[in-house]
């Protein structure tokens, strides 16, 4: 698998209906689900951000994507139009490891099919790829949910990284006490 160049066309012998764009920056991520793509069945190009995908797109005319959210030149919704315009039937998955309803309705409202958080499997982004949109219904409830005091240290930890581990700017955009917060950043995660 290979990053083609704008003058390369897809091989003669590739079904038009099976033509996968995979758009992230993460390049191991990328090439290792790129890989697994091709094992089923998808004739698979790829790009690493916005400038890369938008050529690709006018070449290959992908009959599905998978689209990371945030890439480093812009936003995976960015390339949605354009994928939309040069071929309105594409079948688009957003990828991302911020996972939040927010971003969940402004990647449906842009046009995707589904949103799944990172990491996600190749069996995952496969399912909701193929997935018939008029028989979707809701997904069954997970086997093993994560208990909510877990959710809860992992969004805490999240934001606290993201904050540079600054316990009082963390606390103060949690909305939280700084002494509540150092007492959470203290103690082990709950189980899982």
């Amino acid at each position: 698998m290979q990053e083609p160049s704008l003058s390369d066309r897809p091989p003669a012998g590739v079904p038009d209906a099976n033509r996968l764009l995979i758009v992230d920056d993460d390049e191991p991520f990328r090439l290792r689900l790129a890989r697994a793509m091709e094992r089923r069945g998808f004739y698979v190009e790829t790009a690493g951000g916005i400038a890369d995908a938008a050529g690709t797109v006018q070449r290959l005319k992908p009959t599905h994507a998978v689209l990371d959210l945030r890439l480093t030149d812009g936003s995976g919704l960015d390339i949605v139009a354009v994928l939309r315009e040069a071929r309105p039937e594409c079948r688009i998955v957003m990828l991302t490891a911020y996972g939040n309803i927010a971003t969940a309705v402004a990647a449906v409202k842009a046009g995707a099919l589904d949103y799944l958080s990172k990491p996600a499997d190749a069996d995952a982004v496969e399912a909701a790829l193929r997935a018939d949109p008029l028989r979707a219904s809701l997904p069954p409830p997970p086997e093993n949910p994560m208990p909510a005091d877990r959710v809860r240290w992992e969004h805490i930890q999240r934001v606290f990284e993201q904050c540079g581990r600054n316990v009082s700017e963390t606390a103060r955009r949690l909305k939280m006490h700084r002494r509540t917060l150092q007492r959470i950043l203290a103690k082990h995660a709950p189980r899982a």
